[in-house]
């Protein structure tokens, strides 16, 4: 989160990416830096997950990702 605040902050945009798993400590970190980042969660977990799983992930994230960035 704190990368994702530095880069906005630059003028850069950029989306927070994390998996489900972790959705309440994003809204707390970002409550915590006071920057409401865009974000998309993945399914959890990615650990351990073969080259095709982890490509399968980002597809299924992408078009929410593209969306987030560039807005409606």
């Amino acid at each position: 989160m704190h990368d994702i605040s530095d880069i906005e902050r630059r003028g850069v945009p950029g989306v927070f990416v994390s998996t489900v798993h972790f959705a309440s400590a994003v809204e707390a970190q970002a409550e915590s830096l006071g920057f409401d980042a865009a974000a998309v969660l993945t399914r959890h977990p990615i650990q351990d997950r073969t080259d095709n799983e982890m490509a399968a992930i980002a597809d299924a994230a992408f078009d929410e990702l593209v969306q987030a960035l560039v807005g409606p």
